[in-house]
Formats: structure tokens, C-alpha cells, sequence
């Protein structure tokens, strides 16, 4: 999928908002009960909702919520909990003698984004879900079921075991100066208008193969996804006008510039953009009229790793159209369960991404893992690209 630095979509500017200590750990017990352990990316999910949760379990369950900064921190706690227990002790507590190695407590779910499940799934990090035991499952629409659907290698397959639950998703936009573009005469719509003249030198792209070339592609009218570049004969000369255009690539410290009056125009992950629209209005979103780049936010289960019928509750929970319109509107972000938001409950800086979000999702793709080969063809068009 992305490449290595896709990792960071997440670093700049983390919400504050969300979940504190003191709201994560809910009831109490010992180890003898059974426990609802759920790690979760902060500010993802409202605190009310993980309150109304609790309540609503048909017994009283200890239940604890442990918020991570970032996704990748996720991502290395699976991999911790894999090692034999006397790796995973790197503090005084190794150095006593005769010490019993306990087994680590995981998390019964905890969030991962798309990005790795692939790798999670290859280095046996996470286990297969059972997903007859979500009542909502069959709301998804068949392109979420088909995202998490894989073979031990990660790789999309219908006939392979369903390892992860979505619940929630944005995607690759544009963000602009409205101030800047007033001057124009006219707004942002689509990839084309990055090709236009007037942006020469005024916008940043992301330094992502998959996300540059794929923006190329899904304005010749093609897919993020295609698995052979050299079908494209258009593509270079594409690349190369666009390249001309583009003041720089970041997947980090993009935004700083836009908010300086540096740029004029950014194309950036929403993850990293909503946090900061209420900050700065003089910034507005726009989700390309073409379609775009998905990314989600999904629930998987550590291998080894409880799966209670208590634990499975959490799943639905988080499907439930009332707690679906939660999330959207506390977190600015979509649902992979169908919801019919007002518009007057929506700010109109998020209108684009949230209220056309059945038609955003129709006209755009996951970036879905590809062959070795076909990564490098990616990666070696967007060095010679900038070159």
C-alpha cells in the first residue's frame, strides 16, 4: 500500500480532544473476571460513546479503554506481544532472579489502520474474527467486507478468513486558502484544477508513490490500484506537468505552510486536516469530485487474544446508527455503516467529506496492496518523476 512514510499520516496535530485516563478505566475486578480490553487511537472514538458502552452491557463487565497517539504505536505493541515474555521485559524486572514470566494482558480489539493490515496479518500479529457473531456484519456494504476478507499473506481474497471490523473512514482531500481562491474567481473541485496555471508553485502533494501517481491515474479516469503502469502511455507527461507544478512534497509538516500563507493549496490525508479547520477558517476541504483515496480506521483482535461474546458486543456497538452518527459528528469522519446525517448538524467546512459520504465512498478506492513489482514500478516513476 503507502510506502513507509505513509506511517507518519497521523503525526501532525492529534486531536486533544477525546478520551482522558481518569474516563478510560471503567469499573473495577481482578484478574479472575472476565474483562473487556480495548485499545483504541485517541480521539477516534467520544468518550460518551465508550460511557454509553459500559452502560449498556447486559452485565456489569470491567471494561478499560487504553488510548495510543498514534496508529503505528498499534502496530508495535503487536508486535511486542508476540515476543516471549522475557523480550518483551526491558526494565529492572528482568534482572530478578528466579522470576516467572507472565504472559502479557492484550487488548481483546484494539484499532489498526488499513495500511497494516497486511503486514499484521503476513508476521502473524492478529487473528481471524467470527463474523457471525456481529449481528450488524450484513450492513456492511460488500466492499468493506471485501477489504477485511483476506489470505494469510494479506492479500484481498474471497475465499480468505475476515480479520478486521471497520468503523471509520476518511480520505485523501484538498485543502485551500479560501482567501487566496477568492482572489481566483473560482474554487478547487477536482485533481484537474491542480494543472491549472494560476496554482503554479503554490501546493504541496504528498511524497507518496501510491498517492501522487494515484491522484494521476483517477484523473486519466483509471484506478489507484492498476497493477501495470506501463499500460498508461499518458502517465509520464502527466506526472511531469504536475511536477512542474508542485512548490513541494511532505507527509508531515505540509500544513504549515497553507496556514503561513506559504501555499495556497495542499493535498493531504483528512485524518490531518479536520483537527485544524476550526483553527484556521480561512481553510476549507474539499473531497475531488472524481473520487479519492480511502483510508480506515479498523478493529482487529492480537492473536491470542479473548474473543467473548462481551468483547464481540463492542463491534455492533460501534455499528449501531446511533452511535454511528456519534462518531461522525464528534470525530469528522464517515462510518462504513450507511447514515443519514443532517445538514444542519454538519459544519459546512466538513460538508464535502461528511454529507456526500455514499458518494464520495462510491467514486473512490482503497489503496489495496499490490506485487512486489508493481510497487516498484511506483516508486521508480516518482523518483524519476522528481528527479
Amino acid at each position: 500500500m503507502y510506502s513507509s512514510k505513509s506511517i507518519n499520516r497521523r503525526s501532525f496535530l492529534i486531536s486533544m480532544g477525546g478520551l482522558t485516563v481518569s474516563q478510560l478505566l471503567i469499573g473495577c475486578g481482578n484478574n479472575q473476571q472476565t474483562q473487556i480490553n480495548i485499545q483504541l487511537l485517541k480521539g477516534s472514538i467520544p468518550a460518551q460513546v465508550a460511557d454509553q458502552f459500559h452502560k449498556k452491557l447486559e452485565k456489569q463487565v470491567p471494561v478499560k479503554f487504553a488510548p495510543i497517539a498514534q496508529i503505528q504505536e498499534s502496530f508495535k505493541q503487536l508486535q511486542t506481544w508476540q515476543q516471549p515474555p522475557d523480550k518483551q521485559d526491558t526494565g529492572w524486572g528482568r534482572f530478578i532472579p528466579f522470576r516467572q514470566s507472565q504472559a502479557p494482558q492484550l487488548a481483546n480489539f484494539m484499532t489498526l489502520g488499513d495500511y497494516w493490515l497486511k503486514t499484521a496479518i503476513e508476521q502473524q500479529l492478529i487473528q481471524p474474527l467470527e463474523p457471525t457473531k456481529f449481528k450488524h456484519w450484513s450492513s456492511l456494504d460488500a466492499r468493506w467486507q471485501q477489504l477485511v476478507t483476506r489470505n494469510d499473506q494479506g492479500f484481498p481474497d474471497p475465499q480468505g478468513k475476515v480479520w478486521a471490523a471497520p468503523y471509520r473512514w476518511g480520505g485523501t482531500v484538498i485543502v485551500y486558502n479560501q482567501e487566496k481562491f477568492r482572489e481566483l474567481g473560482w474554487i478547487p473541485q477536482d485533481w484537474s484544477d491542480l494543472w491549472r496555471k494560476e496554482l503554479r508553485s503554490q501546493f504541496s502533494l504528498l511524497n507518496e508513490p501510491r498517492e501522487v501517481i494515484g491522484l494521476v491515474l483517477k484523473k486519466l479516469g483509471l484506478s489507484y490500484n492498476t497493477a501495470d503502469l506501463k499500460t498508461v502511455p499518458q502517465l509520464e507527461s502527466e506526472l511531469k506537468t504536475l511536477n512542474q507544478q508542485v512548490k513541494f512534497y511532505g507527509s508531515t509538516t505540509y500544513l504549515e505552510p497553507l496556514i503561513i500563507g506559504d501555499t495556497w493549496l495542499a493535498v493531504g490525508w483528512s485524518s490531518d486536516i479536520v483537527p485544524i479547520l476550526n483553527r484556521y477558517p480561512q481553510l476549507r476541504m474539499v473531497v475531488p469530485r472524481s473520487g479519492t483515496a480511502i483510508w480506515s480506521d479498523l478493529w482487529v483482535s492480537p492473536k491470542g487474544a479473548t474473543q467473548n461474546d462481551f468483547s464481540a458486543q463492542w463491534i455492533d456497538f460501534c455499528w449501531e446508527s446511533k452511535i454511528v452518527e456519534q462518531i461522525s459528528l464528534q470525530t469528522k469522519s464517515n462510518s462504513p455503516i450507511v447514515s443519514n446525517l443532517k445538514s444542519a448538524n454538519v459544519p459546512s467546512a466538513f460538508a464535502s467529506l461528511l454529507l456526500n459520504s455514499q458518494e464520495v465512498f462510491a467514486k473512490s478506492e482503497f489503496l489495496l496492496p499490490l506485487s512486489a513489482e508493481t510497487n516498484q514500478q511506483y516508486e521508480q516513476l516518482f523518483a524519476q518523476m522528481k528527479a
